[in-house]
């Protein structure tokens, strides 16, 4: 089995769901590992509507900003850990000026200390065009930094897309 797998696609590629779903199949205590904060009506929908999606079995962990130490303190054995996702983390740590590369370097080395199985979810942000503002390229840049640090710590790596999974490690 593998230990830590990454899910990367775009918006609404289906990769929280298959995430969720590796993550269900799994015997032991499922912990949702939540990055996202609700600043808005609209936002506060979403994540209860989330959380009901989820049912009974899981229980809900909010990280939005010190997710290495979520995972550590919930990663112990019979758990499987659900980490949903890491832009949304890296969001949070950019616009608090949090060092993003320490952070980085904490959360994997949560993942190699995990003693159960971890599931993430990130966003691919670098298929499209070049952003035409700083901030716009400087979150890409450090997406796509983040998200090649976690696939190479990850046991494998699955490419979401319209649905559908392709295993890439």
């Amino acid at each position: 089995m593998d230990r830590v797998h990454f899910f990367i696609g775009g918006a609404r590629s289906g990769k929280s769901r298959l995430a969720q779903a590796a993550a269900e199949a799994l015997p032991g205590t499922l912990v949702y590992l939540a990055t996202a904060q609700a600043f808005d009506a609209e936002m506060t929908d979403r994540i209860a509507h989330h959380i009901a999606d989820r049912g009974a079995r899981w229980r809900t962990v909010e990280c939005p900003l010190d997710l290495p130490a979520a995972i550590e303190r919930e990663g112990g054995d019979g758990s499987v850990l659900l980490v949903d996702c890491l832009t949304l983390w890296l969001t949070n740590l950019m616009l608090g000026d949090h060092p993003i590369e320490p952070a980085a370097d904490a959360l994997v080395a949560a993942l190699a200390s995990a003693r159960c199985p971890v599931k993430l979810v990130s966003n691919e942000v670098g298929m499209g065009i070049v952003p035409e503002n700083a901030l716009a390229r400087r979150f890409r840049d450090e997406a796509g930094r983040l998200n090649q640090r976690v696939a190479a710590a990850a046991d494998s790596v699955s490419l979401v897309a319209a649905g559908l999974a392709l295993r890439m490690k």
